[in-house]
């Protein structure tokens, strides 16, 4: 889990039109991997570091809450501890961010730290409050 399993060939692949959403799955670690405290506290720093790289190219958080139980579906694929809604103004601009010397540097490590495992997947808004007009 690094920046190197970004799918960068297929997001670029995809129309780039418009706003993209990403769903952050994650699943947290018990105890960071450098030994600072917990997944969470790891995952909070890397929140931190990053916050102002995404709002620095034009994003921001929709949503975030805890993953609590799967509703509907297999139990076995629902193993997440957080979920986070990020929307940026285009892909270029979250390929640009998680490309960045200065992502890779202050804000990957905490990610690697933290988290068992982060999945992002970019969505396409088909109808929601978020809706452009």
């Amino acid at each position: 889990m690094s920046v190197e399993d970004l799918n960068g060939t297929g997001l670029r692949a995809l129309n780039d039109e418009g706003p993209v959403t990403m769903l952050n799955l994650v699943k947290l670690r018990e105890h960071a991997l450098d030994g600072s405290g917990s997944g969470w506290d790891a995952y909070l720093r890397y929140s931190a570091a990053t916050m102002p790289m995404i709002k620095a190219r034009g994003g921001t958080v929709l949503w975030s809450g805890r993953a609590e139980a799967v509703a509907l579906g297999a139990a076995a694929q629902g193993d997440w501890d957080f979920v986070v809604l990020v929307r940026y103004p285009s892909r270029a601009a979250f390929l640009d961010m998680v490309t960045s010397t200065e992502y890779e540097t202050e804000a990957n490590p905490h990610r690697l730290n933290g988290a068992q495992a982060h999945l992002i997947i970019a969505t396409t808004e088909l109808y929601g409050k978020f809706k452009d007009a």
